[in-house]
């Protein structure tokens, strides 16, 4: 059988589909380009708006920055040339209140003590001229705590609150023991509630062996004495439980009964 070649034919060409999965792939690319062309014209855009932004307002910004450096500078050399020097005075002429006091805490012609340590002596001022004169000062602070407890020690109990409740301090015992004082102040003047209140204000703050046994038990009297038992009951067993050894869970079985 006789074959012929057609004149100018020319096969098909087979379909290559990695040449169109390659062209498909150009495709993606330049969907991300454009994408990321995008991001970066806005992100231009956001810049020059930062740009003209800083332009029109450099004076502004460069009045701010001017401020906030005045300000420190100014604070440095308040706590440098005034707060510090003040605290150094502070300190000074508190020396002979905090001996008195402590020998009237000695028990050592105890009223007559504090009073010095209050009002001064020695030619030194006591901590009630003290917390006003050098108030700011933690020198100034602590004179706060002396003075109400000097006089919750001489029975002036509205004294005692005011100056215990303008203290303040990061040391949780100290904390502590004010506001345990603070409650002692109210249980004098019959206050009970208020009395109640400080004493749990104090066993929260912190806890530990010294302070929370004590203002425990003054917490459960306190609740007793207002007729709430199951809440003195509470204050007492804690103390069996948690504070056996100490002083105050001496007697503690006799004060669970009278709460039952």
């Amino acid at each position: 059988m006789a074959t012929y070649n057609k004149r100018g034919y020319k096969a098909p060409k087979v379909k290559d589909d990695k040449m169109d999965n390659d062209y498909i792939e150009d495709v993606n690319i330049d969907e991300k380009d454009s994408t990321t062309a995008e991001v970066f014209n806005s992100l231009d855009e956001t810049a020059s708006r930062t740009e003209d932004f800083v332009a029109r307002n450099q004076k502004l910004i460069l009045g701010i920055v001017a401020a906030a450096f005045i300000a420190a500078i100014a604070y440095f050399l308040y706590t440098k040339f005034v707060v510090e020097p003040k605290e150094v005075d502070a300190t000074n002429e508190m020396y002979v209140a905090q001996k008195n006091f402590q020998l009237a805490s000695d028990g050592t012609a105890s009223d007559s003590l504090y009073n010095l340590a209050l009002n001064g002596a020695e030619g030194k001022l006591g901590f009630v001229k003290i917390a006003d004169e050098f108030s700011g000062t933690d020198a100034g602070n602590l004179a706060n705590y002396y003075a109400g407890m000097a006089y919750l020690n001489t029975g002036k109990f509205d004294d005692a609150i005011t100056y215990l409740d303008k203290f303040s301090s990061d040391d949780v015992m100290l904390k502590a023991l004010a506001l345990g004082a603070i409650g002692d102040a109210h249980s004098q003047k019959n206050q009970m509630k208020e009395a109640l209140d400080f004493y749990k204000k104090a066993l929260s703050s912190n806890e530990n062996d010294f302070t929370t046994p004590r203002f425990t038990l003054k917490a459960g009297k306190t609740a007793l004495a207002l007729g709430n038992k199951e809440e003195a009951l509470k204050f007492f067993t804690d103390i069996k439980d948690k504070y056996e050894a100490t002083a105050e869970a001496q007697g503690i079985d006799a004060l669970i009964g009278l709460a039952q």
